[in-house]
């Protein structure tokens, strides 16, 4: 973000747009379930955009919390002893948490670009990737979302049914309301199409 200049015009307009996605209300309900589920070692952010993204971006606090929608011995992200450092390290754990998220089942159109995150280009972004793995993990049910799962949306899940071939034979039989009635329809007093108009003087 250092070497990033003020923006003018065009693309001041454009990150403005974007800037006013971002929903704070959501961020608190984030946050909370991060602490919940992740443990309270991770800390609380700053209240506000720039916060949340100071706290995010380094991939640590990402990092353990895909960690912990999985079983013990399965953890898909490394964390390392310290906070990394370095920029393409940080990017790297980023990195990391964007594609075990994705291998969780969370859609790629869903998924943010490292550098939303990093960059701070679009927070809204990451907070939908957050939503959309939090719906995730409260539709699983597996035991390993902590938290309120009212915090978020369950996902729709397919319900499939089997019918047998006589109940299939007779919804043959049926004419659905969205077909629309015949009923009391009738032709009496039309006239003819394409008669010409007649005028009388």
């Amino acid at each position: 973000m250092a070497n990033k200049g003020p923006s003018f015009g065009l693309s001041r307009d454009v990150q403005a747009k974007i800037e006013k996605k971002y929903d704070d209300d959501l961020e608190e309900r984030l946050v909370e379930w991060v602490v919940a589920q992740c443990g309270t070692d991770v800390g609380r952010p700053e209240r506000g955009r720039l916060g949340f993204q100071v706290w995010l971006k380094n991939g640590i606090v990402l990092g353990k919390l895909i960690n912990s929608l999985h079983p013990t011995g399965s953890k898909p992200v490394k964390i390392p002893d310290s906070p990394p450092t370095m920029v393409f390290k940080q990017m790297e754990q980023i990195a990391q948490f964007l594609k075990a998220a994705e291998d969780y089942g969370v859609v790629k159109t869903d998924v943010f670009q490292t550098v939303d995150l990093f960059e701070a280009k679009d927070m809204a972004a990451v907070q939908r990737t957050l939503v959309a793995l939090g719906s995730l993990a409260v539709t699983k049910n597996d035991g390993h979302y902590h938290g309120d799962p009212n915090w978020f949306m369950k996902k729709a899940q397919e319900n499939k049914r089997d019918f047998t071939s006589a109940q299939m034979k007779e919804g043959k039989n049926v004419i659905g309301l969205q077909m629309g009635s015949n009923q009391g329809a009738s032709q009496a007093g039309m006239t003819g199409y394409g008669r010409p108009r007649q005028i009388i003087s």
